[in-house]
């Protein structure tokens, strides 16, 4: 087993924890982590461009004139993509991007990113951080004598006072571990377990 020590918000160690080795500790492979980012980048694209088409065009459909005998260019109605204002013929239309690489990458990816956080000692297992109110100043406290300045915070359930007092400081996010994914793990320096929330991750990728 994998083992960590356990601080309180005070930065002092209080004890220590189990780590699976099957989650925390594997070999990690770039191109497998690359691939999972890329597909959760890209399905986070709205891909709400668009334009309008000749036939999206209010405007007549009469012809603009007579096809011969006046020497000018062949003309169709005022929507034409040749004449201003009119439809555009190439542009793009509204689209998803999203795509889903297999549930055994994904999952494999989301231990690897872990195990990289492991293996960088880049993760800090907190016993608790709980806040009485509100309070983004509380909470920078708790990160400066963390000595953390840039950090991806895991909780086991819902914890009000912690997730709106951190999101005003954009060096911070706090998550829920249903909702861990690889491209937050990574996009942060330090990943802060609560030690409660190590059972729930655990459980969710060795199941």
């Amino acid at each position: 087993m994998a083992v960590a020590d356990v601080l309180n918000i005070k930065g002092e160690k209080v004890s220590h924890a189990d780590l699976s080795e099957a989650v925390f500790n594997i070999p990690v492979r770039g191109s497998v982590l690359h691939e999972v980012v890329t597909m959760q980048l890209a399905c986070r694209r709205s891909g709400t461009a668009s334009v309008k088409h000749r036939s999206d065009v209010k405007g007549s459909g009469k012809k603009l004139f007579r096809q011969k005998g006046t020497g000018r260019a062949r003309r169709g109605n005022i929507k034409s993509p040749l004449l201003r204002g009119g439809g555009v013929v190439f542009g793009p239309d509204p689209k998803s991007y999203a795509y889903k690489v297999p549930k055994k990458i994904r999952r494999l990816a989301l231990k690897m990113a872990l195990s990289s956080k492991f293996q960088e000692n880049e993760i800090v297992v907190l016993d608790q951080f709980e806040l009485d109110q509100v309070k983004t100043r509380e909470f920078l406290k708790v990160l400066k004598s963390l000595n953390r300045e840039n950090a991806l915070i895991v909780t086991e359930k819902e914890d009000k006072n912690l997730e709106l007092s951190s999101r005003n400081f954009p060096g911070a996010k706090v998550l829920r571990c249903e909702g861990l994914n690889v491209y937050d793990i990574l996009k942060y320096k330090d990943l802060i377990l609560l030690e409660s929330s190590i059972s729930g991750i655990e459980r969710r990728l060795l199941a």
